[in-house]
């Protein structure tokens, strides 16, 4: 592949819900680039960007993939991205990584929630966009409805450049909008010219006007010249549409058939002529040598940096970390020094990658997108630059991960084989976490969103040959007492030679802090149990707190003392104090009225205003306390929940919440406190947990 100047690169970003066109969109365009002969199908399992097993197994995206496009001069580096939510940390990077987006909306289904989603990720990283409206084979898709219900959301910026031309019911045609002008569709993107249709002269005038309303407001001059009515010429109306395109008071929308290869060819035409190259972007980092920011704008006469925005970790493949050039020129023999971590890694090759297939590239200039094979200590959110300029440039983002659930390896044998996997798998997944939850002897599975996790699942078996099985989590009650009690314990065994005696009078009451498990004093007097004995006989109490005598949950909150005991001079010992202490906790704490706590978390549920009275109704049945409501700051038109709930009852909230609001409600969580658990709910923990052997 050519070495491509920054000024001739275009790195783009396809965006929208699942199912709406996007992989085949990215087909249609390598087929009429020339990498592909043929044109790869979703169904049949072939597209260029989606080469993942799992993918092609389900038939839609799971990860994002990079396919650079040439078009006449410019190289489109184009970001097919998954459209199902579970996979919005692939989404992320993709965004971090592009200068522009394409949200891709079905004309069959119109507007979706991940259409409305694809846009506020644009706007919070403030991308320029335009709308590329699939499906117009079909007959029945009203192209003119899509761009209604657009404006109806997003107002005046809204700007169609196209307009279907139909002749019984067959898209064989559209109208130039700029140019006023009708085009009809030969083979394989050529087109020839044709007269606009009756029909669609009254909807021409009113998509042509709004245009030139916009385009007016570029500049007093442009407004005066609009309002004496002198028209613009299509080159100016072109170069307006550059401008207010890349500061986003203008957003297109287009509109093709990615079967037949229709609306395609145009849509490279206006990538290229109205999306901004990276040099028209900012961009900076610190120089961690200075302490100064540095602009590196992704211009290519600067030092060399670059942001690492995606790993990949396959067994097949290898690993490869996909970066950004932010400055200078990044050859393949290179030596780069990873500023975070403070080494230094010698590049062997350079690659861009053409979904799964890498092409060894001599550089990458700034702005473009390549990808690295095996460097060591290289991760997601690293930056690459020289120890002369060493520089760090600013982490993405990502969705926090709330939904998750145990796992447990079907094949005792395989836990490390499963721990390096999952491992390998959370380098490539930023969404994936792994937590060790030993209190309650449980290894818990962090993802976004149960198809999530089941994909991980499915991925360990394929990829790396273990399998697991994952259930419910156990919630990570805890025990403690109200009251105080007064036991003694005499432990005496006798087995000739040597006996066993150790006998200890304590109390047992509520320490009053819930974050430290026990509290120990001794207030012995006349030696009636030996200091030597103290140490053995807290040794009982600290492993009696961990696996509580109510449901085998630790302990918190609890003071002992121990006040008097006994102790023979030759059959005492450590062990069997240690032992009494056991035993008169078991006894002291059942006696204390003992209680279940269960863990709290605060939530914050945003959702469309209509779905409210929806979330707070099924927020209640899970025994959840809302405490407030206001409107989304990040969201128009959707409101903030905030509600105090039990942990117990958030278990598959994602799914649930997808359910009531069509996908378009989101939640977080954090651990807010314990709280003593409803009689119900201890009595079902007692019976289900009480001195059962562990799984």
């Amino acid at each position: 592949m050519d070495v491509f100047r920054t000024d001739r690169i275009r790195n783009v970003v396809l965006l929208g819900h699942g199912g709406a066109g996007k992989t085949s969109l990215v087909e249609a365009m390598a087929y009429l680039s020339g990498i592909t002969n043929r044109l790869g199908k979703v169904t049949d399992g072939n597209t260029v960007s989606d080469y993942d097993k799992e993918e092609i197994k389900r038939k839609f995206s799971i990860t994002t993939s990079v396919v650079p496009i040439e078009w006449g001069k410019v190289k489109i580096n184009v970001l097919d991205t998954p459209g199902y939510f579970d996979f919005v940390g692939e989404v992320e990077e993709a965004v971090a990584a592009a200068d522009a987006a394409i949200i891709v909306v079905s004309g069959k289904d119109g507007i979706q929630v991940g259409t409305q989603k694809a846009w506020e990720l644009c706007e919070k990283y403030n991308l320029p966009r335009m709308f590329f409206v699939t499906e117009m084979d079909i007959d029945d898709v009203s192209y003119r409805k899509v761009v209604e219900e657009l404006t109806e959301l997003y107002g005046k910026k809204i700007a169609p450049l196209h307009m279907p031309i139909r002749e019984e019911g067959k898209f064989v045609g559209y109208v130039n909008i700029v140019k006023q002008a009708g085009r009809r569709y030969i083979e394989r993107g050529q087109k020839k010219e044709c007269p606009v249709p009756e029909y669609l002269k009254e909807y021409l005038e009113q998509y042509h006007e709004t245009l030139m309303e916009s385009v007016a407001e570029i500049s007093e001059e442009f407004m005066d010249r609009y309002f004496a009515g002198e028209a613009f010429s299509v080159a100016e109306v072109s170069a307006a549409l550059k401008m207010n395109i890349s500061d986003g008071s203008i957003v297109p929308v287009c509109m093709g058939s990615t079967i037949n290869i229709q609306g395609v060819a145009n849509l490279l035409d206006d990538i290229c002529g109205y999306f901004p190259s990276p040099d028209q972007k900012t961009c900076a980092g610190m120089n961690m040598k200075t302490n100064e920011i540095y602009q590196a704008n992704y211009d290519f006469t600067k030092a060399k940096s670059a942001y690492v925005f995606k790993t990949i970790v396959d067994p097949f493949l290898g690993k490869y970390s996909l970066i950004k050039v932010c400055s200078g020129v990044i050859k393949g023999d290179d030596t780069l020094y990873n500023t975070g971590k403070e080494t230094e890694e010698k590049l062997n090759k350079l690659y861009v990658l053409e979904g799964s297939k890498p092409i060894e590239v001599s550089e990458l200039h700034a702005g473009d997108i390549g990808a690295i094979a095996k460097l060591n200590t290289v991760t997601t959110g690293d930056t690459l630059s020289t120890k002369n300029t060493p520089l760090l440039f600013g982490k993405t983002e990502f969705s926090v991960p709330y939904t998750y659930k145990r796992y447990k390896t079907v094949n005792k044998g395989d836990d490390d084989k499963v721990s390096q996997a999952l491992s390998k798998m959370m380098q490539e997944d930023v969404t994936l976490k792994v937590v060790n939850d030993a209190q309650n002897r449980q290894t818990l599975l962090y993802g976004i969103g149960e198809q999530h996790l089941d994909i991980v699942v499915s991925k360990l078996k394929e990829r790396y040959k273990v399998d697991v099985v994952l259930s419910e989590p156990k919630v990570p009650f805890k025990e403690t007492i109200r009251k105080k009690s007064d036991v003694e314990y005499k432990y005496k065994k006798q087995s000739g030679g040597h006996g066993q005696y150790g006998h200890v009078k304590m109390t047992f009451e509520p320490s009053g802090d819930l974050d430290t498990p026990y509290v120990f004093e001794q207030v012995v007097v006349g030696g009636a149990v030996p200091k030597n004995y103290f140490p053995a006989v807290e040794k009982g109490v600290q492993e009696s707190v961990v696996k509580g005598p109510l449901a085998a949950y630790p302990v918190v909150g609890v003071k002992a003392v121990l006040y008097d005991g006994s102790y023979h001079p030759v059959d005492s010992s450590e062990m069997a104090f240690k032992t009494a202490a056991v035993q008169a906790f078991k006894k002291g704490f059942m006696e204390a009225s003992p209680v279940l706590l269960e863990p709290i978390v605060s939530m914050k549920v945003s959702v469309p205003d209509k779905y409210t009275g929806d979330v707070m109704g099924d927020l209640n049945k899970r025994r959840g306390r809302v405490l407030g409501m206001n409107p989304d700051a990040d969201r128009k038109g959707n409101t903030v929940i905030e509600a105090d709930v039990p942990m117990l009852s958030i278990y598959g909230y994602s799914t649930d919440l997808r359910s009531m609001t069509g996908g378009s409600g989101n939640f977080s969580y954090e651990f807010a406190r314990y709280e003593q658990a409803p009689s119900d709910i201890q009595e079902k923990e007692i019976a289900a947990r009480a001195n059962a052997e562990e799984d």
